[in-house]
C-alpha cells in the first residue's frame, strides 16, 4: 500500500513502484487505478480467477501410461533407449487429440519416479562446418533391436546433408556390407546428384587402414593406410566425389543427433504398432523421415531440413553436381557395382577361385575389367566386361556359382 501511496504522490517512479511490488507493467497500472478509485476489498496480491495447471483425469492417465510404456523400453538392454523422450510423449499424446504441455509431462515424471538425470555429453574432437548444399553429406550406419517384438537386429544405414541437415537417404538391411553402402550411394546421386565431400568413419568398407587390415587379402608390406582403395571408395572416385573420414565418433555428431532422433521414435512406433517384421520397420522409418525432413525444426538451424534444402537450391548456393556417364556404352551398373580384375587366358575366359567364366570378345592374355552387378531378390549377378575402355559384352549368373564374391 505505502509503495502505491507514494507513487500517487509523485514520490517514486512507476519503474521504481514496479520493482519494488514485483509486477509488471500492466498489472502494475490496473492495480494502482483501482487504489486511487477506492475499490473495496483492494489486495495486491494477484488471484487467478479460475485454475490454469490442473488436467483431466483422463490426461492424467495418458500421461503415465505412457511413461510406463516408456520405462519397461529403458529397461530392455537389447533396446537402443536408455532416458526417457518426453518431446516422443508430448507427440504421441497429440496424435490421440491429448494437449498438454512438456513441462506437464516432466512434472509428473518426477512426482511418479519415471525420470533420469541429463547424461553428460561427449565432446566434440571435430566439428564440421559447410556453407553449401553437397558440400558435405554424412554417412553411417547402427545396428540394433528395432522391434522388441522381433529376434533380429537390423542396420539401419543413413545418410544426411550437412549443411541443410536433410536426410536424403534412410534404409534398413539384414545384413552391413559393402554392397547396400553402394547402393545408398546410388540413391543419392541419381535423386540429388554427386555432392564434393563423402563424410564417414574409419569402418574397413570404406577405408583401408595399414596393420587393421593386415588380414585383407590386398594387403602386403608395401601398402599404407589408403594405398588401396575398397570398392565403396571407388564408387566415390569414379563420380569425383571426394572421401573424408571421421577422426573420431564424437566427430559425426550431426549425423549422431538425427540417429537418436529416429532410434528413439522408431522403438516406440513399433512397439504400440505390434510391429513384428522388417516390411513394418521400412513403413515407420519412411513416416519418420518424412516427419523429420518435412516438419520438424532442427534444433541448430532453426529451420525445417526440407526448406532450408530448398532455398538454398534457389539461392544457387549448391554443390551437387548432376550424375552423367562419361563413355560410350557404359550403364549406370558400370558405376554403381562391385569391380574385379583378371587376365583372359588363351581360351577366352577368365577364373575366379577355380569357377570359369567365358569372356565375350575378350583378347587372350589381356586383362579385363569386370563389372559385378548383384540382385539378391532373383539370385542373379550381372557381370559387365571392359576392356581398356572399350565394352566386351555381360553375362548372367546364379550367385550361388560365386560364393567367394562377398557383398
Amino acid at each position: 500500500m505505502a509503495i502505491l501511496e507514494n507513487y500517487l504522490a509523485k514520490e517514486i517512479s512507476a519503474k521504481e513502484a514496479m520493482e519494488n511490488i514485483g509486477l509488471k507493467k500492466t498489472q502494475f497500472f490496473v492495480l494502482a487505478a483501482k487504489y486511487k478509485n477506492g475499490v473495496k476489498d483492494f489486495n495486491i496480491e494477484y488471484q487467478r480467477s479460475a485454475i490454469t495447471r490442473k488436467i483431466s483425469d483422463q490426461t492424467e492417465a495418458a500421461i503415465l501410461e505412457e511413461l510406463k510404456a516408456e520405462k519397461k523400453l529403458i529397461d530392455n538392454p537389447d533396446l537402443p533407449i536408455r532416458h526417457y523422450n518426453y518431446s516422443a510423449i508430448k507427440d504421441d499424446l497429440e496424435k490421440k487429440k491429448i494437449v498438454v504441455s512438456l513441462p506437464t509431462i516432466i512434472s509428473r515424471a518426477k512426482a511418479n519416479n519415471f525420470y533420469k538425470g541429463k547424461f553428460s555429453k561427449k565432446v566434440h574432437d571435430r566439428e564440421v562446418l559447410t556453407n553449401l548444399v553437397g558440400e558435405l553429406l554424412q554417412h553411417d550406419s547402427s545396428i540394433h533391436l528395432w522391434s522388441p517384438l522381433m529376434d533380429q537386429k537390423l542396420y539401419l544405414i543413413t545418410t544426411i546433408d550437412d549443411y541443410s541437415r536433410l536426410i536424403v537417404y534412410a534404409e534398413f538391411v539384414e545384413q552391413e556390407n559393402v554392397w547396400a553402402h553402394i547402393l545408398a550411394l546410388k540413391s543419392v546421386f541419381l535423386q540429388y546428384g554427386c555432392p564434393l565431400r563423402y563424410y564417414s568413419d574409419q569402418h574397413a568398407i570404406f577405408r583401408f587402414v595399414k596393420d587393421r587390415d593386415k588380414n585383407r587379402p590386398w594387403n602386403n608390406y608395401t601398402k599404407f593406410t589408403d594405398d588401396i582403395d575398397p570398392q565403396w571408395k571407388q564408387v566415390l572416385n569414379e563420380c569425383k566425389v571426394s572421401a573424408v573420414y571421421a577422426l573420431s565418433p564424437q566427430a559425426k555428431g550431426k549425423i549422431e543427433r538425427p540417429y537418436r532422433w529416429l532410434q528413439e521414435r522408431i522403438v516406440r512406433t513399433a512397439v504400440k504398432l505390434n510391429v513384428k517384421n522388417i516390411a513394418g520397420l521400412k513403413r515407420i522409418l519412411k513416416e519418420l523421415i518424412n516427419t523429420y525432413n518435412t516438419k520438424w525444426v532442427h534444433s541448430t538451424t532453426k529451420e525445417i531440413p526440407i526448406i532450408r534444402f530448398e532455398n538454398a537450391i534457389r539461392q544457387n548456393k549448391s554443390l551437387f553436381k548432376t550424375f552423367k556417364l562419361e563413355s560410350v556404352g557404359q550403364t549406370i551398373d558400370d558405376i554403381f557395382c562391385l569391380r574385379m580384375r583378371r587376365v583372359v587366358d588363351s581360351y577366352r575366359k577368365i577364373s575366379i577361385n577355380g569357377f570359369e567364366l567365358r569372356v565375350p570378345n575378350g583378347a587372350p592374355r589381356q586383362t579385363v575389367d569386370l563389372k559385378i552387378v548383384p540382385n539378391m531378390e532373383k539370385g542373379l549377378i550381372k557381370i559387365r566386361f571392359w576392356q581398356e575402355n572399350f565394352f566386351l559384352g555381360e553375362v548372367l549368373e546364379k550367385l550361388e556359382n560365386l560364393p567367394i564374391v562377398r557383398f
